[in-house]
């Protein structure tokens, strides 16, 4: 019996709980839209700081995209489309053919390039056809260079000979040769079988007859180790110049 009642009056609070929960729901409030009441302040652009900036380098923005390009942009435009392949139909033309007017298309750039190369060298008067075909060009020489004594040589009688041979070379070897003798006679320098040009110009002790014979010096080297062609009119300013630098040995 207790049981049954306390059954009840459970049932009755959990009853009586929920209604009055369901009696007090709260009712939602209308939504009010507030007003902006917040000063703008308008600011603008100051044309005088714009036009000053516009002024500076840094500033100055150049588009570059439809300038003309230079006549020696386009030659290379030009120059580099020449070794691209022939644009040529693949269903026209055999592969052989194809792969020989290739061939052709780079034989002929190859060929104009090396005809303007060598152009540029014949103006610059460089025989490039002379250079791989040249051939030592042989002195004649009555004796030979590391045996020669200069004091066993008739010098004028040697250069009388050469000359008349049209060999300018050993002519002007006979000069170079007669000036040591002449230098060795004076006794500004010692003559030795083995000694180098370079030693001789060292033993001179005046000054300008230092710088003369350097100069000589320079001159026989070019015509003889150089082997440098010269013709009669050349040789007869060389000659002077010796006979000039002889006549000062004392």
């Amino acid at each position: 019996m207790l049981r049954l009642l306390c059954t009840i009056i459970f049932v009755l609070f959990a009853y009586t709980s929920n209604g009055a929960a369901l009696a007090v729901k709260p009712v939602k409030q209308p939504l009010v839209l507030k007003p902006d009441t917040t000063k703008v302040s308008v600011r603008r652009f100051d044309n005088a700081v714009i036009t000053a900036h516009s002024k500076q380098p840094e500033f100055q923005y150049k588009d570059d995209t439809d300038t003309t390009p230079s006549w020696w942009d386009r030659f290379w435009h030009w120059f580099w489309n020449l070794f691209k392949p022939l644009k040529l139909s693949k269903h026209t033309m055999s592969p052989f053919l194809r792969i020989l007017l290739y061939f052709l298309q780079y034989l002929f750039l190859a060929a104009g390039l090396a005809a303007v190369v060598f152009l540029v060298l014949k103006l610059m008067g460089i025989d490039m056809l002379g250079v791989f075909r040249r051939k030592s060009m042989s002195a004649n020489l009555p004796f030979t260079e590391s045996l020669e004594n200069i004091h066993d040589i008739n010098f004028d009688d040697e250069i009388e000979r050469a000359v008349s041979q049209h060999n300018y070379r050993l002519a002007v070897r006979m000069l170079y040769l007669k000036s040591l003798k002449q230098l060795s006679d004076a006794h500004l320098i010692k003559w030795q079988i083995d000694k180098t040009n370079s030693a001789y110009i060292d033993e001179l002790t005046n000054a300008h007859q230092r710088q003369l014979f350097s100069s000589l010096t320079l001159q026989f080297e070019y015509v003889w180790y150089g082997e440098f062609v010269i013709d009669g009119q050349t040789f007869k300013n060389i000659n002077t110049v010796f006979q000039d630098f002889n006549k000062g040995i004392v």
